[in-house]
């Protein structure tokens, strides 16, 4: 399974094991980390602040923006306050927790996640109950790395659930290596607006492998995997790209987004650009 260490706070690790573990495809988890909510915050936390055309609220680190919500005025000011610190407070967990990272990450979207995961139903492709690695169809990531803070928020003591593969990356991209396609890189979907940036070789190998898990239905009944579970006032990080993971569960979960170029890696080698071009035998960039 993968490795998950189970930490009091973050002075409980060294830096260099931190990116070791984080790199290795193991998680780490802070069980009592808690995203400590302001006054007046608490009416937020509440599923029906989504606008009903999104499942999450996101912050665009671009610009400030916020949306995804009906809010309005001062509830608005407050969500995108609240969104904004929980941003503030992910940097500051990798900053001691990885401190050789800060040059080299990437911020991007930050998000709230009120909804009940259980209760949608989504197609095979966009379900995140099925075990899958992360990968973004129209925002190409050009062989960096997708590393994410998590918090759960939940107000009423529920866990957020999750699967995770017992399956290292290196495996399981070895068993879909036959439905592999290196396409060639190309600016097309670039230019006609589809995709903000240009689509490597990398990220349609990587699309490929998102797709191929997700709509294999024998791979899903039988890969085997560890149920982890997040108490509400945990907080937890981990590279999505690399640890196949499934949301099963739960309810009001804040989540920052960072991409980490491979030359900022402790060990480059493990990244998942790295493993599938040992597989592919060809460059992906």
């Amino acid at each position: 399974m993968a490795e998950v260490l189970e930490l009091t706070g973050l002075g409980d690790v060294g830096a260099g094991t931190a990116a070791e573990v984080l790199e290795r495809g193991g998680l780490l988890l802070f069980p009592k980390l808690p995203f400590a909510l302001e006054p007046g915050e608490a009416g937020l936390i509440d599923a029906a602040v989504l606008s009903g055309k999104s499942k999450n609220i996101s912050l665009d680190p671009a610009t400030g923006a916020v949306g995804g919500s009906n809010l309005e005025g001062e509830r608005l000011a407050a969500m995108s306050a609240m969104v904004a610190r929980f941003s503030a407070r992910a940097d500051e967990i990798l900053a001691a927790l990885t401190p050789g990272y800060g040059p080299h990450l990437q911020k991007r979207r930050t998000s709230f996640r009120p909804g009940a995961i259980e209760t949608r139903a989504l197609s095979p492709r966009k379900d995140d109950k099925r075990l899958h690695v992360d990968a973004f169809p129209a925002n190409p990531v050009q062989g960096r790395r997708i590393l994410r803070v998590f918090a759960n928020a939940n107000p009423h003591g529920e866990a957020r659930l999750w699967n995770v593969g017992d399956e290292g990356f290196e495996l399981f991209a070895e068993r879909f290596r036959g439905k592999l396609k290196a396409r060639a890189a190309g600016a097309w979907r670039e230019r006609l607006g589809l995709t903000k940036g240009r689509r490597t070789a990398y990220d349609s190998v990587m699309l490929q492998l998102h797709d191929a898990a997700k709509f294999d239905d024998a791979w899903q009944k039988e890969a085997p995997r560890t149920a982890l579970s997040f108490p509400p006032g945990s907080s937890w990080v981990v590279y999505t790209d690399s640890v196949l993971h499934a949301a099963m569960a739960g309810q009001h979960a804040l989540e920052q987004t960072y991409l980490m170029p491979i030359a900022g890696m402790t060990e480059a080698r493990r990244s998942p650009l790295r493993i599938l071009e040992r597989l592919t035998g060809r460059p992906l960039l």
